[in-house]
């Protein structure tokens, strides 16, 4: 465990070009794995990984956003970013894992959706959120790892689950530091300040009740030891998975809709109403 980080710390190494990836941990966990292609609308998205596997005799349905390791697997993936036809795609095994009663297991890391004219036109808003409304509602267990870095809605759109697992070197945020930074501060250059008053880390999010489960990493980042991050995630992913078929359907269903109904805390502030005493017929001015 590498202690003594900033969050902008973490933020680098969430993003380490040789960060295991969806795909590192589909071979080093599951067994059989088959992957399935395309939306059946459109076409296929290289930037989200899906498919069918076994995880400990258990058939999974496993979903993930996909980086490349060069220049040119990147422009193939698009850097992680999916389209509305990977969401799609992604879509199309949520509804088949229910059909069929697999739990879903998903891997994020994505620095957000495709925000290209294309996307947009092929209707990338209504594909995040119907993918987040059919995941609320889906009637098997649902487990989502941040594996890198955790984008806005392009993150979302395969995170919501039972439970929320975070590597230890991870983030997961509606933004992206720089983007906040030019938001607030009009200066991308304040990235740094943007990630620690965001509170993206994953400590900071199992502080605010966001994350279940911290996974720990290896000296160095899960990229300094594939071997021992791999493990991490699958003993964390068998004891979850478990924990969660036993539970029944109804309950299962109960628990997360709870899950994310209980995220956020609300200050309220009392009003106090003064009524003008030059004109009693005006309405009361509301003071803080």
């Amino acid at each position: 465990m590498t202690t003594g980080l900033t969050a902008w710390d973490k933020v680098q190494i969430a993003r380490h070009a040789h960060r295991p990836h969806t795909l590192d941990y589909i071979r080093g966990l599951f067994e059989d794995f088959v992957e399935l292609h395309g939306d059946r609308r459109f076409g296929d998205d290289p930037a989200i990984i899906g498919g069918i596997a076994r995880l400990n005799r258990t058939t999974v349905v496993v979903i993930g956003h996909q980086k490349g390791r060069d220049t040119r697997e990147n422009l193939r993936r698009n850097f992680g970013m999916p389209r509305p036809e990977g969401y799609r795609k992604a879509l199309r095994l949520f509804r088949q894992a229910e059909k069929f009663g697999f739990p879903v297991i998903c891997f994020i890391d994505t620095p957000g959706a495709d925000p290209s004219m294309q996307s947009e036109e092929r209707g990338q808003a209504e594909a995040i959120a119907e993918n987040i409304l059919v995941m609320a509602n889906l009637r098997v267990p649902i487990i989502a790892t941040v594996i890198g870095e955790g984008g806005s809605g392009g993150a979302l759109a395969i995170g919501v689950a039972d439970r929320l697992l975070m590597l230890e070197h991870t983030t997961y945020s509606v933004a992206s530091p720089e983007a906040t930074a030019a938001i607030l501060w009009h200066d991308s250059s304040k990235a740094p300040d943007a990630a620690r008053v965001m509170r993206i880390t994953a400590q900071d999010l199992h502080e605010l009740g966001i994350t279940d489960l911290i996974i720990d990493e290896p000296e160095g980042g899960a990229h300094s030891d594939l071997d021992t991050a791999v493990a991490n995630v699958g003993a964390a992913l068998r004891t979850t998975l478990a924990e969660l078929l036993d539970l029944p359907l109804p309950e299962l269903l109960a628990q997360r809709y709870q899950k994310y109904r209980s995220i956020g805390r609300v200050q309220e502030r009392q009003l106090a109403l003064v009524t003008r005493r030059d004109d009693p017929d005006e309405p009361p001015m509301i003071f803080p």
